[in-house]
């Protein structure tokens, strides 16, 4: 049969006809196994350039990456800077918008260091500023709840004009938002920070006495360009804040121990010794009337707590350092402050100084230094910004 002859490879029986086919069906066999290789050597040549690409992409991409973490690192430690090297390597266009939209929606930022910058009274930071409260929504929703979703975007700034600036951009888009509520800006600016008052007063620890719901109404008579809000409004705010308080950024660690206030004054000081009479850099937190201070300002927990109480503050001059002001007990020279340190391996010891001296950089920060801890320790400044408030709110 011809397919036994086909199979055995015996053509001197067949057809020329069948002969001739044998013949195209080789070399068509062979055409094909040509046309394989070719394929073949073909799709090895996109594999590699394939890869190359990808290994191209992967490196851009890594590139990027490695460039937008280093200025987010750069940004928490220096806003200013960190945003232009963000810039200059293509990674940030130079608009308020543009800033304001990475400052909202960027992982890994110091929420401290995005207050820090939008409470800066330069043009281009205001303009931000504005972006970035125009991002929130705060269309129908209840004023303490927009208050909770606007103090976890960043962390106020401790200077009370900053704070003033920041809270009145956030009141002037709640009331747009919600124009019926109250009947100017004013109005909802003053309630928000007898809110966070509130806050601070029925959660800190450090207050004893708590205000009640006839406390916090009382607070806010005529508030209203000069009438009273209703009472069932402030009673809602008062429940919500007394079941609820302020919840911090738990991914800053050293927020912890803030309230929503935050500092009225943080940065580098250098402490000196108390046993040994050597000088080292802390970073020092004032706030919640007591003083603390941290190895750095990463740092999750302070090394030290100085609670402002039965103290007074000084200036004094030291030959080895300038700048220098000193805390020490009211009750007289020798006692010792009441205050807590950790050691090495974080045990909690009491403090043992008759005198916590400290030194600044320069005199204006000396000067800023010596006069919060001494507000701190007379009253809360915050009283003096809401009285004003409160006068340029009343009707003429």
């Amino acid at each position: 049969m011809p397919a036994m002859q086909l199979t055995n490879g015996n053509s001197s029986d067949l057809t020329q006809a069948e002969q001739q086919l044998l013949v195209r069906i080789r070399r068509r066999k062979a055409e094909l196994v040509n046309e394989i290789e070719q394929l073949k050597d073909e799709i090895a040549v996109v594999t590699s350039e394939m890869a190359k690409l990808e290994s191209q992409d992967e490196a851009k991409f890594n590139s990027r990456q490695k460039c937008l973490s280093t200025g987010k690192k750069r940004f928490n430690m220096d806003p200013k800077r960190g945003l232009e090297y963000l810039v200059e390597n293509g990674l940030l266009k130079n608009t308020s918008e543009d800033v304001a939209a990475f400052l909202k929606k960027s992982d890994g930022l110091s929420k401290t260091a995005i207050g820090e910058y939008l409470g800066e009274n330069i043009e281009f930071n205001l303009k931000v500023l504005d972006a970035f409260v125009e991002l929130h929504d705060f269309a129908n929703l209840f004023l303490v709840q927009a208050l909770r979703q606007f103090l976890y975007s960043f962390r106020l700034p401790g200077e009370a004009q900053k704070i003033d600036r920041m809270m009145e951009k956030f009141a002037a888009r709640y009331c747009q938002q919600n124009p019926s509520l109250f009947s100017n800006p004013d109005t909802c600016y003053i309630l928000c920070f007898a809110i966070i008052m509130l806050n601070t007063a029925l959660h800190n620890p450090n207050v004893k006495v708590k205000p009640t719901l006839e406390n916090f109404i009382s607070m806010n008579r005529g508030i209203n360009a000069g009438k009273d809000l209703s009472r069932e409004l402030l009673t809602s705010l008062y429940e919500s804040i007394k079941q609820e308080p302020f919840k911090i950024n738990e991914n800053e660690g050293k927020d912890l121990m803030r309230t929503v206030f935050n500092p009225l004054q943080e940065g580098w000081l250098w402490k000196q010794g108390g046993r040994y009479k050597t000088w080292k850099r802390r970073w020092f937190i004032l706030n919640d009337r007591c003083l603390y201070y941290l190895e750095s300002n990463n740092d999750d927990e302070p090394r030290g707590i100085i609670p402002l109480e039965n103290v007074l503050i000084r200036e004094v001059h030291d030959k080895g350092k300038p700048n220098v002001f000193e805390l020490y007990s009211s009750s007289g020279s020798n006692d010792v402050i009441k205050a807590c340190k950790t050691d090495g391996e974080g045990r909690v010891m009491e403090g043992r100084h008759t005198v916590y001296r400290m030194s600044a950089a320069t005199k204006e920060e000396k000067d800023l230094w010596v006069k919060c801890i001494k507000q701190t320790i007379s009253h809360n400044p915050y009283f003096d910004m809401l009285t004003a408030r409160r006068k340029k709110s009343q009707p003429h």
